[in-house]
């Protein structure tokens, strides 16, 4: 990654949750022609990894990585697939030990003001904010901006293309993680053009 900030590749980073290997390089594709490089792929299902191998290996102007990352397991298996970034819902000493020692960026999840202290105390200022909308949203944002400028954001959990723009005039969000730009209807029909238009509407928010 030329970048080693997450948050500045795009203003909506995917998040992708592949049930069909075979959808994830065009799924990648309609969202690279869309404007959105950065793709998170989650290890939700058992396809996961082989999608961001297909990915990383076909689509060389997307930046693939992992999502739901919550073991160093997963961190070894998800950077020997392919992957250039790591994301994780929420962060242990040992989870943080091995995203730190991947050689990739990566965004420990948050959803308290303690935790985010936290990992700024072990040299972190780039972190996922989740479940962004039940945690507090953009209220909750705004209030850590003021004795917490250094900690910078990507909200994740319930953000839709509404409320994105909400989030994204905050000066301590980077981006925003969502999947409203993939409908299950238009994966299940394979509808790539649409996923594509939805993608580029995403990357126009900023």
């Amino acid at each position: 990654m030329t970048d080693s900030s997450v948050l500045d590749l795009a203003p909506v980073v995917p998040v992708v949750v592949v049930e069909d290997v075979a959808d994830a390089v065009p799924l990648a594709r309609a969202l690279v022609a869309g404007g959105l490089r950065a793709i998170e792929v989650t290890l939700r299902t058992p396809a996961a990894l082989d999608a961001i191998r297909a990915v990383a290996d076909e689509v060389p102007d997307a930046v693939v990585g992992a999502g739901t990352v919550i073991s160093p397991q997963n961190v070894a298996d998800s950077v020997a697939a392919g992957a250039r970034f790591l994301v994780s819902p929420g962060w242990t000493d040992t989870l943080l030990d091995a995203m730190k020692k991947s050689g990739v960026p990566f965004l420990p999840g948050v959803s308290t003001t303690s935790e985010v202290v936290a990992l700024l105390e072990r040299g972190v200022s780039e972190m996922k904010f989740f479940p962004a909308e039940a945690a507090g949203g953009v209220p909750y944002l705004k209030s850590l901006a003021g004795p917490l400028p250094q900690a910078r954001f990507c909200p994740t959990g319930g953000v839709s293309l509404s409320s994105a723009p909400s989030y994204l005039a905050l000066k301590n969000v980077g981006c925003v993680g969502g999947s409203w730009m993939l409908p299950a209807d238009a994966v299940a029909a394979k509808d790539w053009a649409r996923i594509e238009t939805l993608a580029r509407e995403a990357a126009g928010l900023r």
